[in-house]
């Protein structure tokens, strides 16, 4: 029987995961074994970043190939045209019946993008104005705002529950391709994608993780004391949600649970890379790990992401394809995340997106001295109805550019940031005023401002604000079932009673 030359896609995508807390990127202290074998047999690349450092328009832009601005999807809120093909439309178009288990965190009444099947769904309503999510005791903590630090440690999020049922749910779809397999029925080759939750907050693991954390998690690299030497949008962000200063012990209970949330992650990403291998299914398989932004879990006196620091905008990159591309190595060229949309459909001999930004990384591997932009952009725009924290009524329109070396941050009406990652990888000197580097700064901001136009994003946001409401009332009135949603039960979200009383006595101290 001749096998199809076809290769296989196992595409996992994780929610938040700062590419500083893994092993195969340098940190000494997480277990991330699963992820470090992966990089061991692939190929890690050290400057990935997202389209926007926030959820929904990131994970928009990675789907269609395209930036927030060409899709219109800047908020948490905001639904992506149903119209636009995606990478697993592409993948379709190109003979793949795509799958996805998991995380999607698409908004409206679109839930499959393009996937011809969809297990285990997101836990939100689908539907603005749907009904929505009860965190219980742990209520609030899943936002941007200082209850997610107070309410850290021991315990249980309920998001480590959709990922044990994320990752049963792929082992058991590649046990039934193993079956398949072994009793000699022709398969067609598969397309997987698998969405994680963690380690997005709650700053909440079991205790069976979190102890050792806690006991050995250093402090933040980068402490940034609040004080008028701030970016003033950075100032008023940390006045916003109440982080001007945070307690030793909120921080260690932080990051000590963030640290064990990655190292759960990675188990379960275990037991799916188990599977691919115990059914024969990694030879032809490329496999690509990836999240849709960072976590700054206190570096800069920043938590969450929402930011253009590395931490936050920076994400893991790796890919594994054996026979395919070089075991162990690392590429440290400057890539955006829709150049890995793109990369998948390369691989995988689909036809490419018409519209999309992304660049197929695979010739640059194959080559020395293949041609290579050294460029990616992200962008941040809220409106102050805007889902993911709390902003002014005018609104922040907010463009960064990584060429090269370079990185500017551009706020629309205030002062840009300037970095030269090469001489300081930490942000911790800002160039924008330095007279030696102004040719620099005047030539990457017209860059940023080159088909990006603040004031028509503020226009197109205002008309998408004015139709939010009517979305919302008909959902709330209608209450149309939800087609793919995972049942978060209150139940599962909860500090562990100790941990509880010794957070509340602990707190600011």
């Amino acid at each position: 029987m001749s096998r199809d030359p076809r290769p296989n896609l196992l595409y996992i995508h994780s929610d938040q995961h700062s590419p500083y807390v893994a092993g195969c990127y340098g940190d000494p202290l997480v277990e991330t074994p699963h992820l470090d074998a992966l990089a061991a047999r692939g190929v890690v690349f050290d400057n990935t970043y997202c389209p926007s450092p926030i959820c929904v328009p990131s994970r928009m832009s990675m789907l269609s190939g395209r930036y927030p601005c060409d899709n219109q999807v800047w908020t948490n809120t905001h639904i992506l045209d149903s119209g636009i093909p995606t990478l697993a439309h592409a993948m379709g178009a190109g003979g793949y019946r795509p799958a996805l288990i998991g995380r999607m965190h698409s908004v409206g009444p679109d839930q499959l993008r393009g996937y011809a099947e969809r297990l285990v769904g997101d836990h939100g309503p689908n539907q603005p104005g749907g009904q929505g999510v009860d965190h219980g005791q742990l209520a609030g903590t899943a936002g941007p705002s200082r209850v997610s630090l107070r309410l850290s440690g021991h315990g249980q999020s309920a998001y480590q529950v959709h990922d044990e049922d994320v990752a049963a749910a792929a082992v058991d779809y590649l046990n039934r391709l193993g079956v398949a397999k072994r009793a000699g029925q022709p398969a067609e080759p598969f397309s997987l994608s698998v969405g994680f939750m963690l380690p997005h907050q709650p700053f909440v693991a079991r205790l069976q993780d979190y102890r050792y954390y806690y006991e050995n998690i250093t402090p933040p690299q980068t402490p940034e004391p609040f004080g008028n030497h701030l970016h003033p949008h950075l100032k008023r962000w940390r006045q916003a949600c109440d982080i001007e200063e945070v307690s030793e012990e909120e921080t260690r209970r932080a990051r000590a649970a963030y640290w064990a949330l990655v190292h759960r992650m990675d188990a379960l990403i275990g037991q799916i890379a188990a599977a691919l291998r115990e059914n024969d299914l990694e030879q032809n398989t490329l496999v690509l790990y990836t999240s849709d932004h960072g976590e700054q879990v206190g570096e800069h006196g920043l938590w969450w992401k929402q930011t253009f620091y590395e931490d936050s905008v920076k994400v893991p990159a790796i890919l594994a394809w054996p026979g395919r591309l070089p075991a162990g190595t690392r590429c440290s060229r400057v890539i955006s995340s829709l150049d890995l949309n793109a990369t998948m459909l390369d691989a995988l001999g689909c036809p490419a997106l018409p519209n999309s930004r992304g660049r197929s990384v695979l010739p640059l591997l194959a080559a020395k001295n293949a041609a290579w932009d050294d460029v990616a952009f992200s962008e941040f725009c809220q409106d102050a109805a805007g889902a993911g924290g709390p902003f002014p009524a005018e609104g922040i329109f907010q463009r960064m550019i990584r060429r090269g070396p370079w990185k500017l941050n551009y706020y629309h009406g205030q002062p840009c940031q300037l970095f030269d990652l090469q001489a300081d990888p930490r942000e911790c000197c800002d160039l924008a005023a330095d007279p030696a580097h102004q040719e620099t700064l005047a030539a990457l901001k017209a860059e940023v401002l080159d088909g990006w136009d603040p004031e028509w994003i503020a226009a197109r946001m205002a008309a998408l604000r004015a139709d939010r409401p009517i979305l919302a009332a008909w959902g709330r009135t209608v209450q149309p079932p939800d087609q793919c949603r995972w049942k978060l039960d209150p139940a599962m979200d909860y500090l562990d009673s100790d941990q509880l009383a010794s957070s509340q006595r602990n707190t600011n101290k």
